[in-house]
């Protein structure tokens, strides 16, 4: 419960503090360099070696990829079914194919599913929704907005990622034997300002335009995918294959998370329908504040 407080209590201060205090400008991006560069690469060094490594992780990162996939193949079929423009088409692909595993995800999982969760969610980050981010997404987005894709630029961005080379490092670490107690207790209050800081960032930059109100019908389908049919195919799999336990619940809810901030933020870099980006982005935050704890209460 008090983790919950948290969150809500950062997310509610975050949006106040944006419509009634006066901030300083550019506010919500020093805080999220900070979130990126520094407490996320924290928290990756103190929670990998702390993890058991279970051969059920791959399904923690499979149930983001098989996201992204699902929701090229998705609305790459129903988009010009539908009408609609590659512009439209692109960002759909775009903020329905990746979740917002860290700003949200982290917040949730750990008022969820307890602390000794985040070494899962973590992975599930880094190898599933950061990649895709820097890979597939850059993919996506330069073929919809009718650009050619730089394979070099994204492998640069992988390997040059702070949190990446953290996990990298902190992968050798786990294999060596974790940190001495020092080392570790050193970086846990670091990370501890990730859920605080990101919620508040989010509250911030939270907005409701009046022109959202015609893009309902697009950005409901859009939720559908990314708050209810990922999960479910999510669970599937896990059905399937017979993962289960605190993995399956860490993948399942990922898949459920909101949309990423990156990827609205990539659609109107790339020109693709940024007005439609920022309802589904902005709306389904607040939807997944109801959708992942119900998630968590039907697996049980």
């Amino acid at each position: 419960m008090s983790a919950f407080l948290l969150l809500f209590g950062c997310l509610v201060l975050g949006a106040l503090v944006a419509h009634c205090g006066k901030p300083p400008a550019n506010m919500a991006r020093g805080l999220n360099w900070w979130v990126l560069n520094i407490a996320l690469p924290a928290l990756v060094l103190q929670m990998i070696p702390q993890l058991e490594f279970d051969p059920e992780l791959w399904y923690a990162v499979a149930v983001l990829w098989l996201t992204f996939i699902g929701a090229w193949l998705v609305f790459g079929t129903l988009g010009p079914l539908l009408g609609w423009s590659r512009a439209r088409t692109g960002c759909v692909i775009l903020v329905t194919a990746l979740g917002n595993t860290t700003f949200t995800g982290y917040p949730l999982i750990l008022a969820l599913r307890g602390k000794e969760a985040l070494g899962v969610a973590v992975v599930s980050d880094q190898l599933g929704s950061f990649v895709l981010l820097v890979s597939l997404a850059v993919v996506v987005a330069s073929l919809y907005a009718g650009r050619t894709p730089q394979p070099g630029l994204i492998i640069r961005r992988v390997f040059t990622f702070p949190a990446f080379v953290a996990l990298l490092l902190a992968i050798g670490v786990n294999v060596a034997g974790g940190w001495p107690p020092l080392v570790s207790d050193a970086l846990a209050p670091v990370g501890a300002t990730l859920t605080p800081v990101a919620l508040f960032s989010v509250g911030l930059d939270f907005r409701f335009r009046r022109e959202s109100l015609r893009l309902l019908n697009v950005a409901s389908l859009a939720w559908g995918w990314k708050l209810v049919a990922a999960p479910a195919l999510a669970w599937l799999l896990a059905l399937a294959t017979g993962v289960s336990g605190q993995i399956m619940h860490v993948g399942v809810l990922q898949a459920g998370m909101a949309p990423m901030v990156s990827a609205a933020i990539m659609a109107q870099e790339y020109e693709l329908d940024g007005a439609l980006a920022n309802t589904i982005l902005t709306i389904g935050i607040v939807l997944s504040l109801i959708t992942v704890p119900l998630l968590n209460v039907l697996l049980g």
